[in-house]
């Protein structure tokens, strides 16, 4: 399986990268993308993730060639 990892604003720069590209067979979720590209690191609190575009939860199931980011949280004013 073939997935891409993007990461926005300041969890690009916590995590030192803007994207990855995995190749796992044992992924599932999207809480299991955010384990295998980041060396089973706990997730970040109130992390925002989403699949092709469209915010989804952790627990979403993935498929091969799907577009996975994750963004840290968003405040306005």
């Amino acid at each position: 399986m073939s997935i891409r990892v993007r990461y926005f604003a300041s969890l690009k720069d916590r995590v030192g990268r803007a994207e990855d590209e995995i190749e796992f067979d044992e992924i599932k979720t999207v809480a299991d993308v955010w384990l295998a590209a980041n060396n089973q690191q706990a997730i970040p609190e109130h992390i925002l993730a989403a699949v092709n575009m469209e915010y989804v939860t952790l627990e979403k199931a993935v498929n091969d060639g799907d577009e996975v980011a994750f963004f840290p949280p968003v405040t306005g004013g």
